[in-house]
């Protein structure tokens, strides 16, 4: 889910059921920052073009930047700084840059004049929680211009049926990922099962990235600290792999 982050603004709005406990939010309060106000990020926001003293990109060749996540790309307040993100992508073709959203209806009113069939090094994915927004946001996910096309179920709140959208061949990974923190909703072991068995069946990628806080596997609650969250998924991805025969 990319290995550098970089956040050239900062802030967001709840406007799905997945934000209700969102992280960027409960890490702001213990910061006394209001989430909801917009702001361009002073320091970092040409990240992806600063170097070291060394002369080396601070984001190094061959990364994965997971762009906007205190945030997001397509917000509306953003649009007056985007276009300038756009020419830092531009400039970093080395780079891989995850873009996740939860707006992606605006998408197509937010591209460069050069998108054409989209960037190379360029992945756009949709956060989908539950059936509901999955039905909503993978339609058009599947309709945009973009060279790779990720589905979130991040936090996943609930079982999704993905048949219909793997098989279109649009899709190239699915990551899934519980809730954190104070007030985490369940994570069922069975619904990441699910969306596993469906990913083998049409070839697509898929990846368990976070177990969520509040665990549910074979019945038993499990509550898992945050900072194991990342480990236990892994763990999770060897159980699916080794009785990857018994799922189908």
């Amino acid at each position: 889910m990319g290995n550098v982050l970089w956040n050239p603004w900062h802030g967001c709005h709840k406007c799905s059921p997945g934000c209700l406990n969102c992280y960027v939010f409960y890490l702001d309060e213990k910061r006394d920052r209001d989430t909801n106000v917009i702001t361009r990020n002073k320091t970092n926001f040409n990240l992806p073009l600063k170097k070291n003293r060394s002369g080396e990109f601070k984001i190094p060749s061959g990364s994965e930047a997971a762009t906007c996540f205190t945030s997001d790309f397509f917000i509306a307040e953003a649009d007056g700084w985007r276009n300038e993100a756009w020419q830092i992508i531009r400039q970093r073709p080395d780079v891989d840059f995850l873009i996740c959203t939860k707006r992606i209806e605006r998408f197509n009113d937010c591209l460069p004049d050069d998108w054409g069939e989209g960037y190379d090094n360029v992945i756009i994915a949709v956060t989908c929680e539950n059936q509901q927004k999955a039905d909503e946001r993978i339609p058009i996910l599947t309709e945009i211009k973009a060279k790779r096309k990720y589905i979130f179920n991040s936090p996943i709140l609930e079982d999704i049926d993905l048949s219909a959208y793997l098989q279109s061949g649009e899709i190239d990974l699915v990551s899934v990922g519980g809730e954190s923190y104070a007030n985490a909703r369940v994570c069922d072991f069975e619904w990441i099962k699910h969306i596993k068995r469906e990913c083998d069946k049409y070839g697509v990628k898929f990846d368990f990235h976070q177990t969520g806080s509040n665990f549910v596997m074979n019945g038993k609650h499990y509550k898992i600290k945050h900072h194991d969250e990342y480990s236990q998924a892994k763990k999770g991805m060897k159980y699916l792999n080794l009785h990857k025969e018994e799922m189908i």
